[in-house]
């Protein structure tokens, strides 16, 4: 095993994922910046960005595996490739991220990952791409803000292979692992060393527009478990949820268009396994329909603009409304106080104040 290499299970590589297709209201950026669980996870942060996944590129061999990357002799390096709006985001803007979340001047890999496959480079897809990351790359350069040369590599972007399933959203499937490997590999230190609360032009997105996305859009974005419930009106498990037990502080929007919700200040603990609160923070975004389904009557709860489905409301909560908003976690994406601001939520930090 390859220093800096990651234990994982065996699992079978997903397949190649060529040149990927380009739209009007899509596009899409490939980037390597080390350890891709950490890649992946900052980017799918960023508003705009519809879909991140990890993968392998830059080497020869086909259809490589994890392990056959992760030994350094295919040539391959860990990469993500970035969806996005150029709507909301611009690939400029992109680039400025990419560089505040690794260390471009370190030749022989990122942070705690040694090896040519943990190196940093930016992928370009076009002609326009190279010179806009060449032209970022020297920008940074002439900035001083590093003291020894950058070192980031930009490199045609040729095949990609997306990873195996497991490291797919790792962030969220294992995040205490995820945490662990993250606060011990030395890159947020090093980040907030070098950039302290300096952000990245992209961190204050433009005022939101609540809106779905049409149907291709959507699968893009949404997982499938997140698809069946949001638009087939599925339910998933109880306590084998995101944020049944979710005892941070911030709101609940909806995971299709991004409307606020439901609130941490309302949230409590039912006992049903799923996350439930006595009241919407934003009611208007709340619609309340009645459900006839599996020989019962009960009361379904949508979204406004998003029309996702999220769950049923039941008059068995406690005071002082005796409501209980039983959510599917699928349906929700929790965004935390701290990160209110930079996802342009900023108008609720209000209500986390301590007098």
């Amino acid at each position: 095993m390859a220093p800096g290499c990651r234990s994982t299970e065996n699992t079978a590589n997903e397949g190649m994922n060529p040149m990927t297709k380009e739209s009007q209201n899509q596009k899409v950026a490939t980037f390597a910046g080390g350890c891709f669980w950490c890649t992946e996870s900052d980017f799918k942060k960023v508003p705009g960005v519809l879909k991140v996944v990890s993968g392998y590129t830059g080497g020869k061999k086909e259809n490589p595996t994890y392990e056959e990357v992760c030994s350094g002799r295919t040539g391959h390096l860990e990469a993500v490739q970035i969806y996005y709006d150029p709507a909301e985001i611009t690939y400029g803007q992109l680039l400025d991220i990419f560089w505040r979340h690794i260390d471009p001047t370190d030749e022989g890999g990122q942070f705690v990952d040694r090896g040519s496959q943990y190196r940093s480079a930016v992928f370009y897809h076009d002609e326009e791409q190279k010179g806009l990351a060449e032209k970022s790359r020297d920008a940074l350069a002439k900035s001083a803000k590093f003291a020894r040369p950058v070192a980031t590599e930009i490199l045609p972007l040729t095949t990609f292979y997306e990873a195996e399933d497991y490291h797919q959203d790792f962030y969220r499937k294992s995040p205490q692992r995820y945490r662990f490997y993250r606060s011990s590999s030395g890159r947020d230190s090093f980040l907030k060393k070098t950039w302290g609360d300096d952000k990245p032009k992209a961190a204050e997105p433009a005022a939101k527009s609540w809106s779905k996305p049409d149907e291709a859009a959507l699968k893009r974005k949404l997982t499938p478990l997140q698809y069946e419930v949001t638009q087939k009106e599925s339910t998933e498990p109880p306590f084998r949820n995101e944020y049944h037990d979710n005892k941070r502080e911030g709101i609940y929007v909806d995971i299709v268009s991004g409307e606020p919700l439901f609130s941490s200040l309302d949230k409590y603990e039912s006992g049903t396994g799923w996350p439930s609160f006595t009241k919407p923070l934003e009611p208007g975004n709340v619609v309340e329909r009645t459900d006839k389904s599996l020989f019962m009557v009960r009361t379904e709860v949508r979204s406004r603009h998003g029309d996702s489905h999220l769950g049923h409301v039941f008059p068995d909560g406690p005071a002082p409304t005796g409501q209980r908003f039983c959510m599917n976690s699928a349906a929700l994406r929790f965004i935390p106080k701290e990160d209110l601001h930079k996802e342009g939520y900023g108008e609720y930090l209000k209500l986390f104040e301590k007098p």
